[in-house]
């Protein structure tokens, strides 16, 4: 856990992957003086999040390519210190509710995919070939190799003619659940493999009493995450390093 001083800076910001940083199982927390620490960014993959007193020269600092500033004077202190070198977008967040899931709603759309495909959890076999192929990586890219990610990590893969071609994972970790990243091989897109495989990664969290974490990079996932059963919270600003 990072110290008290540092983690109120943050306030009740809801982000998982915040949660991961502040509690210490996965990422890294940054401030601008380690005696008395005025701002902080939490890094995580390529994830970066600025919160507490806005300076343009600590936001010059970003030490990952999308960067989350936590208000508006984030924002202009973010524009000020990269100028045309980022790009404001924007992601959109969901509720956090552990009860909001219908199981058999997310049983059916599990069931929904083309036939023909295999849906397995994540063995070694399974990690190995999600690290061998540039649309899979982000599975595992957050763990210390296959090993940590058999030990702390969760997921479920749909295998064609024995080639992984679509997953869901646990891209990070937090104390309670997970944040989850789906991918799709882009030959195997629209045949309902990312859907099917979220749904079985949602239920088997359920069962574990995790909390399957989502964020939407986009409209596309934001739909995605609605039928599986979240809420959407309210869209965000990002910045994204040109």
């Amino acid at each position: 856990m990072v110290d008290e001083r540092i983690a109120a800076l943050f306030g009740t910001w809801e982000d998982t992957m915040i949660r991961a940083c502040l509690s210490g199982t996965m990422g890294r927390i940054l401030v601008d003086n380690a005696e008395s620490p005025g701002a902080a960014q939490a890094v995580l993959g390529d994830f970066c999040f600025f919160a507490g007193r806005a300076d343009a020269a600590f936001a010059a600092l970003a030490a990952a390519p999308i960067i989350t500033p936590q208000n508006e004077a984030w924002a202009g202190a973010i524009e000020a210190a990269w100028g045309s070198g980022v790009r404001r977008g924007e992601r959109h967040a969901l509720k956090k509710e552990a009860d909001g899931f219908d199981r058999e709603k997310l049983g059916a759309l599990a069931r929904r995919a083309d036939g023909g495909y295999v849906f397995r959890s994540f063995d070694r076999e399974i990690a190995r070939m999600a690290l061998e192929q540039d649309w899979s990586r982000d599975f595992l890219a957050l763990f210390e190799g296959i090993d940590d990610y058999l030990a702390r990590g969760l997921g479920v893969a749909a295998l064609y003619r024995g080639e992984l071609v679509a997953g869901a994972s646990s891209y990070a970790l937090f104390p309670g659940g997970i944040e989850i990243e789906i991918a799709t091989r882009e030959d195997f897109r629209k045949r309902g493999l990312a859907t099917s495989c979220a749904a079985r990664l949602i239920l088997r969290c359920l069962e574990r009493g995790l909390y399957p974490g989502w964020d939407a990079a986009n409209r596309i996932s934001l739909h995605l995450a609605e039928r599986l059963g979240y809420r959407f919270a309210g869209s965000y600003p990002v910045y994204v390093r040109q």
